[in-house]
Formats: C-alpha cells, sequence, structure tokens
C-alpha cells in the first residue's frame, strides 16, 4: 500500500478521514490515517481488485477471495493467507464505507457473497492479520487488531467522508461510482 502523503488526494483524504472519525468517537491518529491510505490506494481501480487467482484471473467475488486466503482450499503459504485476509479487510471496509449500494448490485452478489455478512467478514479478516504477530508483523498486529474492533465505527466515518465527497461536488468520487458500476 502506498502512504497517501505521495498522493495528490491523500491529504484530503486524512483531513476527511481524521474529521469523520472523530464524529463518530475514533480519536487515535493511526486508524485515520490507515484508511487514508486504503482510499489512496483504491484510487487505482487495478489495487482495488488486485488478487488474483492461480490462472491469474482478477478476483471480484468476497466469497471467492476467502477461497484464497484460506490454507485448507487455495491459499500456499501463511504469507499468502495473511496478504488476502488483509486485502478483504480493506476491500469490505472500502465498500460499506464508500459504496454500500455497490454490495448489493455487484456481478456476482448471488454467488459465494450472498451468504457473506461484510462487514463481519472485514472484521475477522483484519483480526486474522493481527494474530500474525511476530517476525516482520510484530509491530503491526496491534493496528489490525484495533482495525477489527473498530470496523463498525470506521464504516460510519467512512459514510461521512463519501457524504463530504459528494457535497464538495468531488468529480473523482464520481468518476469511482461509475467505475464500480452505480
Amino acid at each position: 500500500m502506498r502512504d497517501h502523503r505521495d498522493h495528490p488526494l491523500g491529504e484530503m483524504f486524512q483531513t476527511l478521514t481524521e474529521r469523520n472519525f472523530g464524529k463518530v468517537g475514533l480519536k487515535e491518529r493511526e486508524l485515520p490515517t490507515y484508511v487514508a491510505d486504503v482510499l489512496t490506494d483504491f484510487t487505482h481501480v487495478d489495487r482495488l481488485y488486485k488478487l488474483r487467482n492461480a490462472r491469474g484471473e482478477r478476483i471480484e467475488d468476497v466469497g471467492e477471495m476467502l477461497l484464497e486466503g484460506d490454507l485448507r482450499h487455495r491459499a500456499t503459504s501463511l504469507e499468502r493467507e495473511r496478504s488476502v485476509r488483509k486485502h478483504i479487510g480493506d476491500f469490505t471496509l472500502f465498500f460499506t464505507g464508500m459504496f454500500p449500494e455497490q454490495i448489493r448490485s455487484r456481478r456476482n452478489w448471488w454467488r459465494l457473497d450472498r451468504w457473506l455478512d461484510w462487514i463481519e467478514t472485514g472484521k475477522e479478516s483484519y483480526r486474522i492479520v493481527g494474530m500474525f504477530d511476530m517476525g516482520p508483523y510484530a509491530r503491526e498486529a496491534a493496528l489490525y487488531r484495533r482495525l477489527s474492533d473498530h470496523f463498525d465505527f470506521m464504516v460510519v466515518g467512512l459514510n461521512y467522508v463519501r457524504d463530504d465527497l459528494k457535497q464538495m461536488g468531488d468529480a473523482r468520487y464520481e468518476i469511482g461510482r461509475e467505475i464500480l458500476g452505480d
């Protein structure tokens, strides 16, 4: 994931997430900074849909993502499990917060996704990433546990960010909606 400070939209996302997360009681700076990085990263659709299956095909369905990140099914290593689960957390947070209407209208929502509660899936994914608390991941494990614990509040905060972008008449938000098929 890219640092939002290196992107033209990054500071705007940082300001909006800080302000709106504060509205829902999330005062620590690390959560809005992480989410500003996610928003910045996902302004590039290729990063939003970066997961690929063994055939190199783009994975858009959360149920398929879960299978891809499960060692009992398709994941080939713990690193793959962690990476996919992190992406699922980011992906579900992004959609539930910024484009909740897209969850119901997604092309494949009727497949595996229809059985999933996106918020619970996002929480669980971040919680699993937070369990990787040794070696190179030890320092960031606590952050992912907090992302899991505060997922609901971050979704509401992102709903406020979305509303702010709409009120600002930000053309990039509208372009994003068009790309995602709204």
